[in-house]
């Protein structure tokens, strides 16, 4: 089951997505219908359907849900911690270390308000000359953790300021328009294997392409349900959160984000989270 939300009826609505079909589900956010789920102890791929109306209508699918946090996690690929400890000039740096050790890197990358959807532009820094994207499989959480589904994220990221120094990490990754998620949330009912997935990325550039890479899953260093235990522990993240994966997608400086780049991210078992690329004012 594919669940996003959509513009409709002159209101923003959880929507049911069916191949090229989108049918409303009337009177309900997202997160209305995450609480409802857990009141009746039903699956959203159970109670969406039932919910739904029967008939399609034309809409694109806009930010799936609007998160109450969002937390990110590093170091998650080999490829990640490489590239981290080669940007700080250490060939055998902290960032493999964190790579290996029993403890995963997590961080707070903010709420609903650093976030855009399918189409809208993220951002670049006006302070920043190296800013990526970094690809992702996100996951929605409820409850104590439970996993609700699964999407895409761009945890836009300011590579050059956490470079000039690691203490500078958080204004590296919270700023306006930061973060990317959509199109569409899948149930794990129909994504039955997060660990079996590849993704690519690519920007544009006009006609030109700068940047194309790609990953799977199957090279993520830790499992999902690990990075959810060590997320919650002391700390009550609220259902209708968003836990990033990390990233195995590197882009280099050469192919940095400007202005008027569009950068797409793609997971055939999920869809197509494309955004233009805009600079931010001072």
């Amino acid at each position: 089951m594919k669940i996003t939300r959509i513009r409709w009826d002159g209101k923003v609505t959880a929507a049911v997505v069916d191949g090229d079909e989108i049918r409303p589900i009337p009177n309900y956010t997202v997160t209305a219908l995450i609480e409802r789920c857990e009141v009746e102890k039903a699956s959203l791929a159970d109670l969406a359907p039932d919910l739904a109306s029967k008939h399609p209508v034309e809409a694109e699918p806009i930010l799936p849900l609007t998160p109450r946090e969002v937390w990110a996690t590093g170091c998650t690929y080999e490829a990640s911690s490489s590239f981290r400890d080669a940007e700080h000039g250490t060939r055998e740096g902290f960032y493999a270390h964190v790579y290996r050790s029993a403890r995963p890197e997590i961080f707070f990358k903010g709420n609903a308000r650093v976030c855009v959807g399918p189409g809208e532009p993220v951002g670049i820094r006006p302070d920043s000359k190296f800013t990526a994207p970094e690809p992702e499989l996100a996951v929605v959480l409820g409850t104590g953790g439970t996993i609700l589904g699964y999407t895409l994220a761009n945890d836009v990221s300011a590579w050059d300021i956490e470079r000039e120094n690691p203490l500078y990490l958080p204004q590296s990754k919270i700023y306006d328009r930061c973060c990317a998620l959509g199109p569409v949330i899948v149930t794990p009912e129909e994504l039955t294997d997060p660990y079996n997935l590849e993704m690519t990325c690519t920007i544009r550039r006009g006609r030109r392409l700068v940047f194309e890479g790609r990953t799977s899953t199957a090279r993520m260093n830790r499992k999902i349900e690990e990075l959810i235990e060590y997320l919650l522990r002391a700390n009550s993240v609220p259902r209708g959160s968003v836990l990033l994966t990390g990233t195995g997608i590197i882009v280099p400086e050469d192919a940095a984000l400007e202005p008027g780049d569009v950068c797409t991210i793609t997971v055939p078992e999920i869809g197509t989270l494309s955004n233009p690329v805009e600079r931010l004012a001072g």
